[in-house]
């Protein structure tokens, strides 16, 4: 997808396959100042949830979601070259009342000709933020070049730092409204194509909305600030997605999603693709989750495969 719907991270909003915003149905889903901004950035995030929760200073026991899951994503992504990304993040969530607040901390690995990053943990043709190499001349200078050859790159991606705030509870007629915010860290190493190497902001809206006979609808848009990359020409992104769920059993949510976002580089196909997801409570603490991502345009991967687990305590 663009990622990121589960405690998957794997997307565009690169929340959670499944009802994101249906509280209810929760179930599926470096130097001392980049560390400085991350915890100034978590405290403020687990402020705003607090101050807007009432409810939250009487909850005696709080809820906890550790999830971990594994894509495994292959396409050409318009560059004539396929490209293929692992990605397997782990997420520490925080739920409350009236919102969550999510830690992801992904494992990385890409093959390819550095045409394709991940923004955020989704695969984008960003025209080559390619691993560079240092080498010294035979006077004696410092030169760094650019690896142009297919080379495999795998070690820490970026961090995801995610806040969410229900502002309306949905009804028969009323969707249920939730706020987003996203934070990218970059904690990839941009020299080796991993990531780009600067902070990426997002704010966006989750809809949910249940229908008649175990029907669900999902709409998702947001909006992405790409950190400037210097020679790189990356715009801001925007995407949306627009899916129809359905209750196979009460513990069985099927899923299909429609998904587009904008292209970081002009004149490139903004990737567009088709999400089939399923997400399974197995119990009150366990939850399974998998999707299959077909691409639809040269912006997107060809296919892309997702398993992953939840534990909520």
């Amino acid at each position: 997808m663009t990622g990121l719907k589960g405690t998957v991270v794997y997307g565009p909003q690169a929340t959670t396959w499944g009802p994101s915003s249906l509280r209810e149905e929760d179930a599926l889903q470096t130097s001392p100042s980049t560390v400085g901004k991350i915890l100034h950035l978590w405290s403020q995030l687990f402020l705003f949830v607090t101050l807007a929760s009432p409810s939250v200073a009487a909850t005696a026991d709080p809820t906890w979601q550790v999830g971990a899951s594994v894509t495994h994503s292959s396409g050409d992504y318009g560059t004539g070259s396929t490209t293929t990304i692992t990605y397997v993040p782990i997420t520490i969530r925080r739920l409350f009342d009236q919102g969550d607040i999510s830690l992801v901390i992904p494992y990385l690995s890409i093959t390819g000709n550095c045409g394709v990053t991940l923004l955020s943990g989704t695969p984008n043709n960003t025209g080559g933020t390619c691993p560079t190499t240092t080498i010294t001349t035979s006077r004696g200078r410092q030169v760094t070049r650019t690896q142009q050859t297919r080379t495999t790159e795998s070690g820490l991606g970026d961090m995801l730092l995610r806040g969410r705030y229900y502002v309306l509870d949905g009804t028969a007629s009323v969707p249920t409204v939730a706020l987003i915010g996203r934070v990218k860290f970059p904690t990839a190493d941009s020299a080796r194509g991993l990531g780009t190497g600067r902070f990426d902001e997002t704010l966006g809206m989750e809809l949910t909305q249940r229908l008649p006979a175990n029907f669900v609808a999902f709409a998702d848009t947001g909006y992405t600030f790409i950190g400037r990359v210097e020679g790189a020409g990356l715009r801001n992104q925007w995407y949306y997605d627009l899916g129809l769920g359905y209750y196979f059993t009460k513990a069985l949510l099927g899923s299909l999603y429609y998904e587009e976002w904008r292209a970081v580089v002009q004149g490139f196909q903004n990737p567009r693709d088709l999400l089939f997801a399923l997400n399974w409570t197995v119990t009150d603490a366990w939850r399974l989750n998998s999707a299959l991502q077909i691409g639809l345009s040269d912006g997107a991967p060809d296919y892309g495969i997702t398993f992953g687990a939840n534990y909520r305590f």
